[in-house]
């Protein structure tokens, strides 16, 4: 069991780094937008009319993709007052707990997310010329790796190995 949690905590480890690469391009991606409409607006008195809502897709991308390498690697927020004084079974149990939560949140974000993507699907951005869903598939992408990465998290617990929570392993082992 602990040989295929490696395995696949490997592979994951792979998806989780091309997730925080995809959203630092678009981090990065953002800022040149948000730039060249400042630099245009104001130095050449012009308009892109496309910057705004391009980077407020960026924005949806980099932050849920960001927000479900957070959960994979235990840097999301928690309060973690009572865990410094329950024995290490109690806490292992809450981070669990903690953990199907935040795998059924993942859940809704997919399921509600792709309904809303559906609903917008005919619908046309004018600005960019695509698809109004296109504004929800970073709630959908997001939503399934938080819920995988919870699901992982849950299954490595279970085999007896570190989840990089309060400092059982280091993130970059797993």
């Amino acid at each position: 069991m602990q040989n295929l949690m490696t395995s696949v905590a490997l592979a994951l480890g792979l998806v989780a780094r091309a997730a925080l690469w995809l959203a630092g391009a678009g981090l990065i991606l953002m800022t040149v937008f948000i730039s060249a409409q400042v630099f245009m607006r104001y130095v050449l008195n012009d308009s892109l009319i496309w910057s705004e809502p391009a980077s407020v897709i960026l924005m949806g991308w980099f932050i849920f993709l960001g927000a479900a390498v957070g959960i994979r690697e235990g840097y999301h927020l928690s309060f973690d007052v009572l865990l410094y004084f329950l024995p290490r079974g109690a806490k292992l149990w809450l981070f669990s707990l903690s953990d199907m939560v935040v795998g059924a949140f993942g859940i809704g974000m997919t399921w509600f997310g792709s309904q809303l993507a559906a609903s917008a699907w005919n619908v046309k951005l004018p600005s960019l010329g695509v698809s109004g869903a296109v504004d929800f598939l970073p709630l959908v992408a997001g939503g399934c790796l938080l819920t995988v990465f919870s699901l992982e998290r849950l299954a490595r617990r279970a085999a007896g190995l570190p989840t990089a929570r309060f400092g059982d392993a280091d993130p970059e082992a797993a």
